[in-house]
């Protein structure tokens, strides 16, 4: 998705473990849309903290993270086919918010912001259902936010969104492309 805006840039994976990481929506009043942002900049702090001084001045690391929250409550990845299920019966029938984080770094600078798309899935009726058991036995849910990917069949359990489709998917790109540009005029200058 990043090439959408640049093809200048490196995939370094951060090591952060975002399950014990020190921001969680309980800690200190943190409102669960801005548990990503924080979680997005760890990572983003992560991979700048591993680079070589000299690449550090020169380089923009890009963090980010996505959490679809439903109800002031963050669903993260269900680690088994029974917490998938849940959480995707759950969001059945309900809009919910998925909220990318992105953090900025630029040798000193830093800029973070929080993307919100909504999502309403469709009634939790008995196609639903076989669509929601089929799914987590695809094994796709496992490794995404709310256990639903809308780039695959994860789309099936969607009525509609409101707001940037690319967000859902995991990263804000017009946004991103936008806070690059403000930050350190690229790629148009």
């Amino acid at each position: 998705m990043l090439s959408l805006v640049t093809d200048n840039f490196d995939v370094i994976t951060a090591e952060v473990d975002e399950r014990s990481a020190e921001i969680r929506m309980d800690d200190a009043g943190v409102p669960a849309l801005k548990v990503s942002e924080g979680l997005a900049f760890l990572k983003a702090k992560a991979v700048f903290d591993s680079l070589p001084e000299e690449e550090r001045k020169d380089s923009v690391i890009i963090g980010a993270d996505t959490s679809v929250i439903l109800d002031n409550v963050i669903f993260g990845k269900p680690k088994d086919r029974e917490e998938a299920m849940n959480m995707l019966s759950v969001l059945s029938g309900h809009t919910h918010v998925v909220a990318t984080g992105v953090a900025l770094l630029s040798g000193p600078d830093v800029k973070m912001f929080t993307e919100e798309t909504y999502v309403e899935f469709n009634a939790l009726d008995d196609y639903q259902k076989l669509l929601i058991s089929d799914y987590c036995d695809s094994g796709s849910p496992y490794d995404k936010a709310g256990g639903y990917g809308i780039q695959d069949k994860g789309a099936l359990l969607v009525k509609c969104i409101k707001g940037d489709y690319s967000n859902v998917v995991g990263l804000p790109v017009p946004r991103l492309a936008r806070e690059l540009y403000d930050m350190v005029k690229y790629p148009l200058e």
